[in-house]
């Protein structure tokens, strides 16, 4: 039996013999060069391309114009957390459709920024992102920033490349304002100490506050772990402010966590107490965490990361469809309501 025939490759030079044409006519026709010729040429090219189905060499395009259909992504652990890969996941999909592919390199504590541009750079991609697994601060060499064309998820302190960040103020105050239209008054926030994230979300707190003319109890905005600054690994002071804050008289009326696996715990100790969620206490977050979100009972309220709409909006702004018109920009997180508010 055999084989179904290979089907042949069309080249330029194939379409330009058929029409008599030059093939540097053929090439301008199809991928946009500068040539002059009249439209029913450029016309009668691409349609006999269409009919043999001629497909471009992107390389060799590429290698042309100095320039690749790619998007670089320098990342500081970004592809090592489940949940911050979503600003890949989504940077890659929305640039596909800008005709754009993601290639991406990981950087860290044994490979520096530097390294991981310079590697970005060999494939001669169209723009280099550099981007961070959690919103922060960095200070980039000067030669690599040279390169970069936006950083996600984090800022450079020079602030000579533009960024996208999440809105951490914005999702403190909605959080919050949401607690107050359901009746809360009386929230704690076991924050997450020494991180960006944790000082912007606990500005927003008090800001919410303010505007409602509702005063924050004293000692009720608290590190959820011990030490100068939150990780994972970091000694948790949870059990132990639950049990003093559930001894107060009036107590709290909710607990704002300062991400899922701090509500997490607090849930927990909450049940050992033989505190019902919500009926005794309310529970809201951040980041919306689903593997945890969804299955904690009840199902946690949280303010849902903007990692989707941040990958889909460095695309716009990688591929040059929607340039970037504030040094920094902020996206803003959604409310994820569920049952434990």
């Amino acid at each position: 039996m055999r084989g179904a025939a290979v089907k042949k490759k069309v080249h330029l030079r194939d379409i330009a013999d058929k029409l008599g044409v030059s093939v540097k006519t053929v090439s301008g026709a199809l991928h946009g060069d500068s040539i002059r010729m009249a439209e029913k040429t450029r016309q009668r090219i691409r349609a006999l391309a269409d009919e043999l189905g001629y497909q471009p060499n992107i390389v060799a395009r590429g290698m042309r114009q100095g320039v690749m259909p790619l998007i670089g992504l320098v990342a500081e652990g970004l592809i090592t957390l489940p949940f911050a890969t979503e600003i890949v996941r989504s940077l890659d999909n929305a640039g596909r459709s800008y005709g754009l592919s993601v290639v991406a390199t990981n950087v860290g504590a044994t490979r520096s920024a530097e390294a991981g541009v310079a590697e970005a750079r060999r494939f001669m991609p169209k723009a280099i992102a550099f981007a961070t697994m959690f919103h922060k601060a960095v200070t980039l060499p000067a030669e690599a920033l040279r390169s970069i064309n936006l950083t996600i998820n984090c800022f450079d302190t020079s602030l000579s490349v533009p960024a996208i960040v999440p809105d951490e103020v914005q999702a403190a105050r909605e959080i919050v304002e949401f607690c107050f239209a359901r009746g809360r008054r009386r929230i704690a926030f076991l924050n997450l100490p020494g991180i960006l994230a944790g000082s912007l979300r606990e500005q927003g707190f008090h800001e919410a506050h303010k505007v409602k003319g509702i005063a924050v109890s004293g000692g009720w905005v608290l590190p959820a772990t011990r030490g100068a600054h939150y990780t994972e690994f970091s000694s948790s002071l949870v059990p132990a402010h639950i049990e003093s804050l559930m001894r107060q008289n009036p107590r709290p009326d909710t607990i704002l966590c300062g991400n899922d696996r701090v509500a997490l715990e607090v849930y927990g100790v909450l049940n050992r107490l033989g505190v019902k969620i919500p009926a005794d206490v309310a529970v809201a977050s951040f980041d919306n965490q689903s593997e945890i979100a969804r299955r904690l009972d009840p199902p946690l309220t949280t303010m849902a990361l903007p990692h989707r709409a941040m990958g889909r909006r460095a695309a716009e702004i990688l591929a040059g469809i929607h340039p970037a018109t504030q040094q920094i920009e902020r996206i803003p997180f959604r409310l994820v309501e569920r049952a434990s508010l």
